[in-house]
């Protein structure tokens, strides 16, 4: 871990564009602003553990409809599969 001190209106750079700006100190508390591109999730740690913890709860049971969907399929048995397409359907690989 990397650890550094900055003061109000210092930024940390990560990588090329990404950039950790300290806006304000109060008391024990650090406001910070992130300046990254919008492709680039940015989350509070304890906002990306209550995510991870939602869907282990939806895996873990699953809902109503999906479980419905589900026992509607178990007395079917297996279903048939589509034989595949002829080769003849596909183009010959081209030459680079």
């Amino acid at each position: 871990m990397l650890v550094l001190s900055r003061r109000p209106g210092e930024r940390i750079v990560i990588g090329t564009d990404i950039e950790i700006v300290v806006l304000d100190l109060d008391g024990g508390q650090v406001r910070l602003g992130v300046e990254a591109p919008r492709e680039v999730p940015v989350l509070r740690s304890e906002l990306l553990a209550q995510i991870g913890a939602e869907n282990r709860r939806a895996l873990a049971r699953p809902s109503a409809p999906a479980l419905a969907a589900a026992q509607a399929h178990v007395g079917r048995g297996p279903s048939p599969r589509r034989p595949a397409p002829p080769l003849e359907r596909y183009p010959a690989p081209r030459e680079r």
